[in-house]
């Protein structure tokens, strides 16, 4: 996964090239201070050609996951995420919160 990671004055905005994964094949957790991004692929089709027979066919299957640390104070509803061109970018806010985040899911716009 590559990923450029800028910094604003209140965010931290990555951006991770994920080509050829749809939006519904990654998933993004925020636990014990640590952002998770992965994604998994699996192709299975059974397509009939319409004509003639097929003489080779490839299957492509892969997982990728990567790990950032980004503080003990960030809850899962201050980041935002957008997937857009086989691009994922994530927003996390600068500035840590004294709170002890959830473990919980962030959705993908």
């Amino acid at each position: 996964m590559k990923t450029d990671i800028r910094e604003t004055d209140t965010n931290y905005e990555l951006a991770i090239d994920l080509p050829g994964f749809k939006k519904d094949e990654i998933h993004i957790e925020l636990e014990n201070g640590y952002l998770t991004i992965s994604a998994a692929k699996g192709l299975d089709k059974d397509e009939k050609a319409p004509e003639g027979k097929y003489i080779r066919q490839e299957r492509y299957t892969g997982a990728c996951s990567r790990s950032f640390f980004v503080g003990e104070g960030i809850e899962p509803r201050d980041v935002s995420a957008k997937f857009e061109d086989g691009i994922l970018r994530v927003s996390l806010p600068k500035q840590v919160k004294k709170e002890l985040p959830r473990n919980s899911t962030i959705a993908i716009e």
